[in-house]
């Protein structure tokens, strides 16, 4: 029960780190302003992290790195902490059971990017339902938009409904459930064949 509870509190605060990692990564990947009140609260908790590490690692491609790779290195952590909690035996060959760690870690970072995408659309759909003058709204507008432009190309609007929210959506979750069947394949590597 105690390593439950352990383990509870580690995925809530590895989970919180690399939401506010990932937002400061699609926020700069977007252009989007950090000059609102959300803004404010990424940047506020990133800084001691993402600032450091901006000397040593470039951006990419207009991409923030600084950003991005330590979110994939909390979950890799986290990954490899639960899974020794849990009692599990890795594999004698170090290099294979590091690389299924990167692995897992990768695709439980790339499985937080999909669940923060997730939040922004429903967020930017029912606020341009409920209250489309929102402080937020132009933020979770500004991104959920490039990620709903190619569904808006293909799904006609009906009545001027906007369905292509429920479309990203319904990929997303095919995406998640894809992840999750990637997911057993790096146990060969942490567990041995």
């Amino acid at each position: 029960m105690l390593a439950n509870i352990l383990l509870l509190v580690l995925n809530t605060v590895c989970g919180f780190i690399t939401l506010m990692l990932l937002a400061r990564f699609y926020m700069q990947w977007q252009r989007i302003s950090f000059r609102n009140q959300i803004g404010q609260f990424v940047v506020t908790t990133t800084d001691w992290v993402v600032r450091p590490l901006r000397r040593f690692i470039p951006g990419v491609l207009g991409l923030d790195l600084a950003s991005l790779l330590p979110a994939w290195l909390v979950q890799v952590l986290l990954v490899a902490f639960e899974l020794s909690l849990r009692g599990a035996v890795f594999s004698g060959n170090a290099g294979a059971v590091a690389l299924g760690l990167l692995g897992v870690g990768l695709i439980e970072t790339v499985r937080m990017m999909i669940y923060l995408l997730f939040a922004v659309v429903l967020g930017s759909a029912v606020l341009s339902w409920v209250s489309p003058h929102a402080p937020l709204a132009p933020l979770l507008r500004a991104l959920a938009d490039p990620f709903l432009r190619p569904f808006r190309r293909v799904v006609p609007s009906i009545a001027n409904v906007d369905l292509s929210p429920l479309v990203l959506l319904l990929v997303l979750q095919i995406v998640l459930m894809v992840l999750a069947g990637l997911r057993g394949g790096f146990a060969p590597l942490l567990f041995g064949a």
